[in-house]
């Protein structure tokens, strides 16, 4: 399907229409189990789909985690393709967290791969690791903004061994991560209500001294709820950010299938909590 608007403008109308919110569509073995489905791949496929039947008309953003589909192999495959195309049908955007990170033609195949509308797996928006350096994202970032489709650029995650890079200063006495937020900044300088290209920030980092007021872009936060993030992290961390702040969650809305009405309730709950703690 071709877009015509860009992705930053789509996201902004979602938040406001569902609400700010994200739910990772994460079909790992102990959740499979919690809902008594077998780990294969028809297991794998109820599950994602009883997710986008109850989420996908109601949630802004849905997030599979390509990890536990391709560790199904092609029929695992398969039903990612299969829950990409029925986000779309169900109105949700989608954000297909695969963190690709390479150079050159690799890069490019990611791009044409996820981020083209003749593509099977085409995505909304793609999450990608600029830590072979933010110049390696370039193929990635012109096919997205040809393609009216969005990345969210890794910059300052949760996991304790990030931070050996993520702060890390360098020549310019700047943190890699401060470096890969201004970059992200100057791609999405000028653009109205905000950019398409992304920054992905661990709700649980804590106080980081990092800038995030010059994005003027989407701001992914994992770790809400069962992470450990609270709604009021939410509003500390992003206190001074310019952009569209999008808390991301699982397991806290997950947790409530496999009925339907249950996951619905779930992320309204979620939903009316963040508008509450962010208005």
């Amino acid at each position: 399907m071709t877009i015509t608007e860009p992705f930053g403008h789509r996201l902004v109308a979602a938040i406001d229409a569902r609400g700010p919110l994200c739910v990772g569509i994460d079909p790992h073995p102990g959740l499979l189990q919690a809902w008594d489905l077998p780990d294969d791949a028809g297991g794998l496929e109820r599950f994602a789909m009883t997710v986008v039947e109850a989420l996908g008309p109601t949630v802004a953003v849905l997030k599979p985690q390509s990890a536990f589909f391709e560790a199904h192999g092609a029929a695992g495959i398969a039903v990612l393709e299969e829950v990409l195309t029925s986000c779309r049908e169900a109105g949700a955007l989608s954000i297909l967290d695969g963190k690709r990170g390479d150079i050159g033609s690799t890069m490019a195949a990611y791009a044409a791969a996820y981020l083209t509308h003749e593509a099977p797996l085409a995505a909304d928006a793609l999450t990608v690791s600029p830590y072979l350096g933010f110049g390696s994202l370039l193929p990635t970032v012109d096919v997205a903004l040809a393609e009216g489709r969005g990345l969210f650029v890794l910059a300052l995650t949760s996991n304790p061994e990030g931070q050996q890079v993520q702060h890390a200063l360098g020549q310019d006495e700047k943190t890699v991560a401060q470096s890969i937020i201004d970059q992200v900044g100057a791609l999405n300088a000028g653009d109205d209500p905000i950019g398409s290209i992304g920054l992905v920030v661990g709700a649980t980092i804590g106080r980081t001294g990092v800038d995030l007021s010059g994005v003027n872009g989407p701001m992914l936060a994992p770790g809400l709820g069962a992470q450990g993030a609270t709604a009021q992290d939410l509003r500390r961390i992003f206190a001074d950010a310019h952009g569209a702040l999008l808390p991301s969650t699982s397991r806290q809305v997950l947790g409530a299938g496999p009925s339907v009405r249950k996951l619905r309730d779930a992320a309204a709950r979620t939903v009316d909590e963040l508008r509450t703690a962010l208005a």
